[in-house]
């Protein structure tokens, strides 16, 4: 992961105005402002239109021909970029849309199998609609984000913290229009209801607890109080 310098972009803080700014805790580069939630990123695949999102090697997709439910299934994108279709062979998948996928399905199965078939492709995991869980959680690795997706559910994909993992040490990396961001969060109060649980968008990295983490709320020990809000960062000095 890119190195990080921390900087406070947003906080939740009693006595701090709307536009409050300047340094703060330990750090000299720490500014304070005021947002209540990290950046949507503003271009996903979650945010197009259904059937337009492109297909890539190993994505899962749900192939559903209808009228002919021996041929609707579950399939995964091979590796190189193609799907193994009943009757019609090999089929190149990789670039495709949902849409333009199944239209092809259909000019393969017309005719000879089908005398008018009707295709419709979903596309159930996408390998470009990953999120990252890491630190003390069971399973750390890479899980799809389907649908919508929160931090305790992000977590709950991972197994679900260890029994030594320090619950209110959770961070939240995302990357927006070029800028680093880092939400820092405590799962106990979540639980509690105390703020909202934050959505999770593909290509964030979660960590419970470790090191990383650490580091930085100590750089902003005794500024933040997450037992009553997520706490906002920012990098405005990365490269």
């Amino acid at each position: 992961m890119t190195k990080w310098r921390y900087g406070v972009f947003a906080a939740l803080l009693p006595g701090l105005s709307a536009c409050a700014t300047g340094p703060a805790g330990e750090a000299p580069s720490i500014e304070l402002a005021k947002l209540e939630t990290l950046p949507v990123p503003a271009e996903a695949d979650y945010e197009m239109p259904a059937g337009t999102a492109r297909i890539r090697p190993l994505d899962k997709l749900q192939v559903d021909v209808f009228g002919v439910p021996d041929l609707s299934r579950p399939m995964r994108v091979d590796s190189d970029g193609t799907l193994d279709f009943p009757l019609i062979g090999t089929v190149a998948a990789n670039g495709l849309t949902a849409n333009e996928l199944a239209a092809r399905i259909e000019d393969g199965l017309r005719g000879p199998y089908i005398k008018n078939p009707d295709v419709m492709v979903s596309v159930l995991e996408s390998t470009a609609q990953l999120v990252t869980v890491g630190g003390e959680v069971d399973k750390p690795g890479q899980y799809p984000v389907i649908g919508s997706m929160t931090l305790m559910k992000a977590v709950a994909a991972g197994g679900g913290t260890s029994t030594t993992a320090q619950l209110k040490e959770v961070a939240v990396f995302r990357t927006v229009n070029g800028q680093h961001y880092i939400g820092l969060y405590d799962m106990k109060a979540i639980a509690r209801g105390n703020y909202a649980d934050p959505a999770i968008y593909p290509n964030d990295v979660i960590m419970v607890g470790e090191s990383q983490t650490r580091r930085v709320l100590s750089a902003i020990a005794g500024v933040t109080p997450l037992l009553t809000s997520g706490v906002i960062l920012v990098d405005r000095l990365a490269r």
